[in-house]
């Protein structure tokens, strides 16, 4: 069965509640006006920010999490290609996850990156996983996971 996730709030829906009444439906939490088709559930955790692309990897959504994670506001996200913005490198992968994902519809899991939060200098470590979407309109979903000394 299918699973929805909100890319701004993170809550899922399975694909019979998200037909109930005949009509898709956007996100019944937050009144989001998509959600972003998955093969398997996925959790996001509180400290993991969804960032919705479109074909050509630019930013549609920059949803839950986003902002306290990369300290970018949403509206100035948008529009720009996601490996850009946040200066996203993945320095252990022998080809670009975001490119395969998107040309094989594939999803690429657990892939350890940097990335460079809004208005600092050093890179953060995290590790993204990268979801394409399985629609018409194409796309992913990255979920960037920032990862923690402990």
């Amino acid at each position: 069965m299918a699973v929805f996730v909100c890319p701004r709030c993170a809550h899922r829906v399975t694909g019979a509640e998200r037909t109930q009444g005949h009509q898709p439906r956007g996100c019944p939490a937050c009144g989001f006006g998509f959600v972003f088709e998955m093969m398997d559930d996925y959790y996001a955790g509180p400290l993991t920010a969804l960032i919705c692309c479109d074909q050509e990897r630019r930013v549609l959504v920059a949803g839950h999490a986003a902002v306290p994670v990369t300290g970018w506001p949403e509206g100035e996200l948008i529009g720009q290609e996601v490996s850009a913005a946040l200066a996203l490198e993945f320095p252990d992968a022998t080809d670009d996850p975001i490119a395969r994902s998107l040309e094989w519809g594939v999803r690429v899991l657990q892939q350890p990156c940097t990335f460079r939060p809004h208005g600092l200098d050093a890179p953060r470590n995290a590790v993204a996983d990268i979801f394409p979407a399985y629609d018409d309109d194409g796309g992913l979903l990255v979920a960037l996971t920032p990862v923690t000394k402990g």
